[in-house]
């Protein structure tokens, strides 16, 4: 866990992740992505719907076991993330 936290970070302050369901999905229409990091506690759907488009796309998914309140606040953000991508 420590070594996905630290890659999130890292990323971060690289400014190269995308944060949230929407845009992820659209990105990954549309081949943007690289790696795809999913909260614990995300919907089944959402899992499903991610895995789906990124079976096709090519892109890795990791499913991480950080809740997504937790993955908010290592984002600093006010709130919960379920899903974030990595940009090519």
């Amino acid at each position: 866990m420590a070594d996905v936290v630290a890659e999130i970070k890292k990323l971060l302050k690289e400014k190269k992740l995308v944060i949230g369901k929407d845009e992820t999905l659209k990105g990954l229409r549309q081949g943007k992505f690289a790696k795809i990091f999913l909260a614990s506690n995300c919907s089944d759907e959402l899992k499903g719907d991610i895995g789906h488009y990124a079976s096709i796309a090519g892109v890795e998914v990791v499913e991480t076991s950080i809740q997504n309140t937790e993955l908010g606040d290592i984002c600093k953000k006010p709130f919960s993330i379920a899903v974030i991508s990595l940009l090519k």
